[in-house]
């Protein structure tokens, strides 16, 4: 155990310690925020006005406007969560990598240390990196939608969010380090977590609503952890948001919102639940972490053949 904690905090304190990979890891969620405020959150949130004014009857126009602002931030921070227990733990796990280039892997691997720890060091330093980072931008979220008037989360819905960030960002350090596996130069991971920063955007229906895509490629995204995780932690934020906002309005009329926008998601002409989201999410993990131990079982037999 002791050396699990040392490898942890070791992988931890590389990646926290060198400020060019902690800013570029989190990037991809600047210029999310950066759209977001810009270009996308207000023609979302003006959208989404003129849905309620066109088929809800006499309403309260200020009010419409103040709610579908806070929606769609919402929407937008759910988003930048996922965003980011993808991008920091893959960075974290990029650590592996640059071990591995800079030889200092083999010498871990000579070290009186299982094999088992090592890859917990790794997976674990991801885990609890790219978790704390999340949370932290929760909490930043919160306070500046605290101070522009809109109010906090509940307790109870903080808490659940929280618990999203944590099972994300697992299944992304077990399938990051899945990843490393198979990529021994630091400069090809990095240009790969170019790529993944990207288009976790799109994959997640954040730059654009999940209505903007084909039927097919809708089908595509939904197979990908990165839609589910996004979905799950909408729903879990914005449905007291979304009862007010649609207050007065027909439920077909929130159902073909919150499909469109990916909030919820479906499988032919039924709503996937909550539980069946989380099992794609936990199987994901699963597999990924069940792939890398037989990967890393046949890695040791071949290095002792060696």
């Amino acid at each position: 155990m002791r050396e699990i904690i040392y490898l942890t905090k070791r992988n931890s304190l590389v990646y926290l310690r060198d400020r060019r990979a902690v800013f570029f890891s989190i990037m991809s969620m600047l210029i999310v925020l950066g759209l977001m405020v810009i270009f996308l959150g207000s023609m979302n949130s003006g959208d989404l006005v003129l849905l309620l004014e066109r088929y809800g009857g006499e309403r309260d126009a200020a009010r419409d406007e103040a709610n579908a602002k806070h929606l769609i931030q919402l929407w937008t921070l759910a988003g930048i969560l996922i965003v980011n227990s993808v991008t920091i733990t893959l960075t974290v796990i990029g650590i592996m990598v640059q071990d591995e280039e800079q030889s200092r892997l083999a010498s871990f691997y000579v070290a009186p240390v299982k094999r088992g720890k090592l890859v917990l060091g790794y997976v674990l330093a991801a885990w609890f990196t790219g978790a704390a980072l999340s949370i932290l931008t929760l909490a930043a979220g919160q306070l500046y939608m605290a101070a522009r008037g809109l109010g906090l989360l509940p307790v109870p819905v903080l808490a659940a969010m929280c618990g999203m960030i944590l099972l994300n960002t697992f299944i992304y350090a077990a399938l990051g380090y899945l990843l490393a596996t198979f990529i021994h130069s630091y400069s090809a991971w990095g240009g790969m977590l170019t790529i993944v920063g990207t288009l976790v955007g799109f994959a997640g229906g954040i730059y654009l609503p999940m209505s903007a895509f084909s039927e097919r490629l809708q089908t595509v995204l939904k197979c990908l952890p990165v839609l589910q995780g996004i979905s799950l932690m909408r729903r879990v934020c914005l449905e007291k948001i979304t009862e007010t906002t649609f207050q007065g309005m027909p439920p077909e009329a929130v159902e073909i919102f919150q499909e469109r926008m990916g909030i919820t998601l479906t499988a032919g002409e039924r709503i996937l639940s909550p539980g069946e989201q989380l099992s794609v999410l936990v199987l994901y993990g699963v597999i990924a972490m069940g792939i890398a131990i037989i990967l890393n079982k046949r890695r040791r037999l071949k290095d002792r053949t060696d």
